[in-house]
């Protein structure tokens, strides 16, 4: 084992496979952009993330890759992160907030 601790990479998506392995019904709750309170199971997270996993694979991102996300911090963004992180990819989150000029800048130097 080489002094580790599992036979495994600790990388994200292990994180939210052990959510929905071990607490698949535990609740995640959000507020939606629109106002009303959002919530969803570890399980169903772990099923959309999936989804978007593939989508993302279909479309040609593969390991590697960067993907940037334009969004509020809410359930489905989550479901995105998980998403991207489990084929590998990098996620870059840019932030509603900031100003065209600002997120032009770290669009360009994330390339």
């Amino acid at each position: 084992m080489l002094g580790l601790m599992q036979d495994w990479p600790l990388t994200v998506d292990r994180i939210l496979d052990h959510a929905k392995t071990w607490h698949p019904n535990r609740e995640v709750v959000t507020r939606s952009v629109e106002g009303p309170i959002v919530r969803v199971t570890y399980g169903q997270i772990h099923e959309r993330a999936r989804k978007v996993s593939n989508f993302l694979q279909a479309w040609g991102i593969k390991q590697g890759d960067r993907v940037a996300t334009l969004a509020w911090n809410t359930g489905n963004h989550m479901e995105a992160w998980y998403g991207i992180m489990g084929i590998g990819a990098v996620c870059h989150t840019l932030n509603p907030r900031l100003f065209p000029e600002q997120l032009v800048y770290i669009i360009n130097h994330a390339e």
